[in-house]
C-alpha cells in the first residue's frame, strides 16, 4: 500500500522559508513523506535579503542594504556550512566553500559628535576561539555571560591608571564593614581586586551571592563616578580616558541591572516592559554613557526607532541587552563576517541550487494575495495566488553566471517570459516585487483581461502551509484567518516592522584616496555606525569588486554601502502607484546631501568645497551631481522588505512556528518567538528551523532558543 506524501506549500523565499525547506529535506528519504512547493513573488528568492546583478552596469551587486553576519550566528552558519558542503562546488571555483564565502571582520568603528566635530572611534576586536556554526562546549548561561562581562571590566579597570594618570585605589576600610565581611574581603583592596572578587563569587553561585555581588558593583560604580567627576573638573578628559570611562560605566550599569532586576535568574524578558536607554539610566549609567556611540551604534544596527524616526528610540531592554551581550561576548572567530559577494549570490543561490537538486519545486512569479480558512475554521483551506507573468517555456531558470558564480539578476530574465508581457514589463519599468505596482492595470489595458489567478485548495494542492513572509504582510494576506486566531491577529497588530533605506556608491579613488583615516595599523576596512542621519551606518565593501565585471576604464576602486531606517508613519493604499518613486526620490536627495555636506567627516579628502562628483563611476560620462544617477539607492517600504522591530512590550505577542492557531499553518521568519526575538538573519533561520521541527520533528535542537 502506498501513502500519498504530505503536500507542503512554502509561501515566500526569504531566509525563514528557505531554512524550513532545507531542514525538511535534510533527512534521507524525505521524498517518501513530503512534496514541497515554494511559491515566490517575482523572479528571485531572498525577501529583504535579496540582491541582484545589474548586467547594464558592470554586473554590479545591488542590495537592499548592508548585510553583515555576526560571529554568534550559530544556526545561520551551521546552515551555510552544511549547504556548501553538500553543494560540493569544485575546488578552485568561485566561493567553493563557506569560509571562502564569509571572511572575518574585526574592525568596528563608531562616530561621536563632540564640540561640533565628528570623531571616529575605531575598535579592533579580538579573535576568539572556535568557529561559528559548530557545537559549543562547556557552560553557556546568562550568569556566564555576566561573569565574562565582569572579566572585561577588570581589564578596563587595570588599564585605567596608565590612561588617566590616577588609580581607582582604595582600602577595605572604605567599604561598609558588614559588606566587606560578607564578601570575605580582607586587607587593602583596589578596584581591580574588588571586581575580580565579584566575578569569583558570581561564578561560584550566581544566585546565592547575587546580593553581595550587587553591592560590590554599586560600590565600584560610585568609585568610578567620583573619579570621572574629579578628572573632568581638573580638565583631564582626553578621548582615550573618556571612552574607557564610558565602557566601564555601561558595563557596571548592565551588570547592576541584571542582578537588581533578576535577569540572571528569570531571563531577559523580565525587563522587556522598559525601554533600554531608560533601563540603563535607572541603574546608574551617566547621561553621557546612555547617549554614547556604543549605545547609539546598537540602536542604528537594529533600526530601533519608532516609525523610522531617529528622535523616537524604542526597543525592549531585555531584547536589546541580550543582543548586545551576544554580539560582544557570544561570538566565536570574528565578531563579524563579511560576505564575499551579494547576499543573493552567497546565501540564496546555493540554497536554490541545493534545494532544487533535492527535489523542491520552485514557482516564481506567484504573488500571494489571500489565505482563507476552511469551513470549520481550523485550517487554511485556500491559498490565492496572482500569476504575475506567463513563461515562454515550461519552467523558469532564475540564475545567471557572473565570472563563474551563479547569481540572481537585478530584473527578470525577460527572454524566458511571454514576449508580449516581457515587452510591456520593460516598457513601463514594472517592479514585480512592489505592492504599489501598476502592473495589474497595465496588463488589463494591454490584454483586455485581468491577471490570471490560481487557487490552491486543501486536500488537492496542499496539506500544510509554511508562511515565510514578513509579519508586515499578515494584515494584507491573512486577515481572513484572524477571526479564527486571535493570537495571529495580535501578533500582526503588535509586532512592528519599519521601512529602511540604502544607497551604494562606486568611486574611482580607493579608501585611502577618499581620505579615510580611521583604520588601525593593519588597515582593515571598517563597519561604521552612529554617523549622521538619515544614513548613520556605512561600510566599504571593496571585497565585492572582484566579483563584478566593469569595462576597462570604469573599474571602481571602492564601493561604499550606506543604510538606515526610513521614516514612514502611514502607508498609502496600494493604488497610490507613485508612492515608491516618491520614497526613492527622498532617499536620493538625502544621499546627495550627505555626500555633499557630511561625508568629509569620514572621507577627509572631500574638503570643504563640496563632494567631487567626478569621483563617482558613471559609464555614461555625465558631469557634476548627475553622476549620482549611475549609483544605486532604494527605499525598502514594501511589507516583505521592512525590518522587524522589538518595541517595548511586544515580544510577548510573538508566536512560535506552531502557534498560528490553525492546525496546518506553520510560521517562519525573524518575527517569531525564537529566544532571540529580534530582526536578523539568525532569528529568521531559527524561525525556519522551528517550522521544520513542528512539521517533522527535525532538527531536534536550535541553539539559543532558550534565551541565551
Amino acid at each position: 500500500m502506498s501513502v500519498q506524501p504530505r503536500r507542503i506549500a512554502i509561501l515566500g523565499g526569504g531566509v525563514g522559508a528557505m531554512t524550513a525547506a532545507f531542514w525538511l529535506t535534510s533527512r534521507e528519504g524525505w521524498q517518501r513523506d513530503y512534496q514541497i512547493d515554494v511559491y515566490q513573488m517575482g523572479w528571485r528568492l531572498g525577501g529583504k535579503g535579496a540582491s541582484g546583478r545589474n548586467a547594464a552596469l558592470g554586473e554590479r551587486i545591488e542590495e537592499h542594504g548592508l548585510h553583515i553576519w555576526f560571529g554568534f550566528y550559530d544556526n545561520a552558519f551551521q546552515l551555510m556550512r552544511q549547504a556548501y558542503a553538500e553543494l560540493g562546488r569544485p575546488p578552485g571555483s568561485p566561493l567553493a566553500t563557506w569560509d571562502e564565502a564569509f571572511k572575518p571582520q574585526r574592525l568596528v568603528s563608531l562616530t561621536e559628535y563632540l564640540e561640533e566635530v565628528w570623531r571616529v572611534w575605531s575598535i579592533l576586536t579580538p579573535l576568539m576561539p572556535g568557529q561559528p556554526g559548530t557545537a559549543r562546549g562547556g557552560k553557556d548561561s546568562i550568569a556566564d555571560a555576566l561573569a565574562n562581562l565582569l572579566g572585561w571590566l577588570q581589564a578596563w579597570l587595570a588599564e585605567w591608571p596608565a590612561l588617566a594618570g590616577t588609580p581607582l585605589a582604595v582600602s577595605a576600610a572604605t567599604l561598609d564593614d558588614a559588606l566587606a565581611a560578607r564578601a570575605g574581603l580582607r586587607g587593602p583592596q583596589d578596584a581591580v581586586s574588588v571586581a575580580q572578587h565579584a566575578q569569583a563569587l558570581l561564578r561560584e553561585d550566581s544566585l546565592a551571592h547575587a546580593s553581595i555581588v550587587l553591592s560590590l558593583l554599586r560600590w565600584l560604580q560610585g568609585v568610578l563616578h567620583d573619579a570621572g567627576a574629579w578628572l573632568q573638573r581638573h580638565g583631564i578628559w582626553p578621548d582615550a580616558v573618556r571612552r574607557l570611562y564610558l565602557c566601564m560605566d555601561l558595563a557596571l550599569a548592565v551588570a547592576i541591572g541584571m542582578l537588581a532586576d533578576e535577569v540572571v535568574s528569570k531571563g531577559f524578558e523580565v525587563i522587556n516592559d522598559v525601554e533600554f536607554s531608560a533601563w540603563l539610566a535607572s541603574h546608574g549609567a551617566q547621561p553621557a554613557s546612555v547617549g554614547s556611540a556604543p549605545v547609539r551604534g546598537f540602536y542604528d544596527l537594529v533600526f530601533a526607532y519608532r516609525d523610522g524616526d531617529p528622535r523616537q528610540p524604542d526597543i525592549e531592554a531585555g531584547t536589546m541587552l541580550r543582543g548586545m551581550l551576544k554580539v560582544g561576548l557570544g561570538y566565536r572567530g570574528a565578531i563579524m563576517y563579511k560576505m564575499q559577494a551579494g547576499m543573493g549570490d552567497v546565501v540564496f543561490a546555493p540554497l536554490q541550487l541545493l534545494l532544487e537538486r533535492r527535489g523542491v519545486r520552485f514557482h516564481y512569479f506567484h504573488k500571494l494575495t489571500e489565505l482563507r480558512p476552511d469551513a470549520a475554521g481550523t485550517c487554511v483551506g485556500e491559498i490565492d495566488l496572482q500569476q504575475q507573468v506567463a513563461l515562454r517555456g515550461e519552467g523558469y531558470q532564475p540564475l545567471v553566471e557572473v565570472k563563474g558564480l551563479p547569481c540572481w539578476p537585478s530584473e527578470p530574465l525577460y527572454g524566458q517570459l511571454d514576449p508580449a508581457q516581457a515587452a510591456l514589463l520593460q516598457q513601463y519599468a514594472i517592479n514585480l516585487e512592489s505592492q504599489w505596482s501598476d502592473w495589474p492595470q497595465r496588463y488589463r489595458e494591454a490584454f483586455g483581461q485581468p491577471l490570471p489567478t490560481r487557487t490552491l485548495r486543501l486536500g488537492e494542492d496542499f496539506d500544510q502551509v509554511v508562511f515565510g513572509l514578513s509579519v508586515a504582510s499578515l494584515a494584507d494576506v491573512a486577515a481572513p484567518l484572524f477571526e479564527h486566531s486571535p493570537a495571529l491577529r495580535q501578533c500582526s497588530e503588535r509586532v512592528a516592522a519599519v521601512a529602511t533605506q540604502a544607497y551604494q556608491v562606486w568611486t574611482m579613488p580607493d579608501l585611502q584616496g577618499l581620505g579615510w583615516q580611521g583604520s588601525p595599523a593593519d588597515g582593515e576596512e571598517p563597519v561604521l555606525s552612529g554617523f549622521t542621519e538619515p544614513f548613520d551606518t556605512w561600510a566599504p565593501m571593496d571585497q565585492l569588486l572582484c566579483r563584478e565585471s566593469w569595462p576597462a576604464g570604469d573599474e571602481p576602486r571602492c564601493v561604499s554601502y550606506f543604510c538606515n531606517a526610513f521614516a514612514v508613519k502611514d502607508y498609502p493604499p496600494y493604488d497610490d502607484h507613485g508612492f515608491p518613486a516618491q520614497c526613492a526620490g527622498q532617499v536620493k536627495a538625502a544621499a546627495i546631501a550627505q555626500l555633499d555636506n557630511d561625508i568629509r567627516a569620514l572621507w577627509t579628502n572631500v574638503g570643504a568645497g563640496g563632494f567631487p562628483w567626478h569621483w563617482l563611476v558613471d559609464p555614461a560620462g555625465r558631469a557634476g551631481v548627475a553622476r549620482f544617477d549611475a549609483q544605486y539607492w532604494r527605499a525598502n517600504v514594501d511589507p516583505s522588505e521592512r525590518y522587524v522591530q522589538s518595541r517595548v512590550g511586544t515580544t510577548r505577542f510573538r508566536l512560535q512556528s506552531g502557534q498560528s492557531g490553525l492546525a496546518n499553518l506553520f510560521l517562519a521568519g525573524d518575527w517569531l518567538k525564537t529566544g532571540l526575538d529580534a530582526g536578523c538573519v539568525e532569528a529568521a533561520v531559527m524561525g525556519g528551523m522551528q517550522a521544520s521541527r513542528a512539521l517533522c520533528g527535525w532538527p531536534l535542537a536550535i541553539a539559543g532558543e532558550q534565551g541565551w
